[in-house]
């Protein structure tokens, strides 16, 4: 492996760990009641080292190790595989690969988000900064640009589902393989109401 090969696995696997940490003691001690001292200590970096990674606390939550997953597993995704249907492949494909301990902090995160003031509010921002390299990887598949206002509102939809129903099996204890294929489902089948 190159050296920035090594540098980049080691930033990585630093952020990660840091996160860890983070997530662990916002659910021991509470979002509020817990100091990002606290989090550097516990992930035995420097509080320094800690800001360059995460330049403010809701960021040691929103930050998203499952987007690059998603986003890998729809790229692969056949030709002939309708948009939703890939969609639908990468998100389940996703939630079958995460490991225990993955799954585990995802659901700590999402919890954070959906209870926390401040992180629900930042998590708007969040998906506007984040949401580019989802409608490149929807623009290509459909053979579109990514401007395209209809492409947009595809991402956009498919996002939403995936995040309320997410959402939905956090705050009510569920399978989220089963609520997420449930509302995945229901988007391919035109939402009917």
């Amino acid at each position: 492996m190159s050296t920035g090969g090594l540098r980049e696995l080691k930033k990585k696997r630093t952020r990660e760990a840091i996160q860890d940490h983070a997530l662990r003691l916002y659910q021991e001690q509470g979002y509020a009641n817990t100091t990002l001292e606290e989090v550097a200590a516990a992930a035995e970096v420097s509080p320094s080292t800690l800001f360059r990674y995460f330049p403010a606390k809701p960021d040691t939550v929103l930050f998203d190790r499952v987007d690059p997953i998603f986003l890998e597993k729809f790229l692969a995704e056949p030709a002939g595989v309708s948009p939703l249907q890939a969609a639908r492949n990468a998100i389940l494909g996703v939630l079958n690969s995460t490991d225990v301990d993955m799954a585990a902090l995802e659901t700590t995160r999402m919890k954070l988000i959906a209870t926390v003031p401040e992180l629900r509010a930042a998590v708007v921002t969040k998906i506007e900064t984040d949401m580019p390299p989802f409608i490149e990887a929807f623009a290509r598949r459909v053979g579109r640009q990514p401007d395209d206002p209809l492409v947009r509102y595809w991402t956009g939809a498919v996002a939403g589902v995936a995040v309320m129903a997410y959402l939905r099996a956090v705050d009510n204890d569920e399978d989220i393989y089963v609520i997420v294929n449930e509302a995945l489902e229901f988007l391919e089948n035109g939402m009917p109401l």
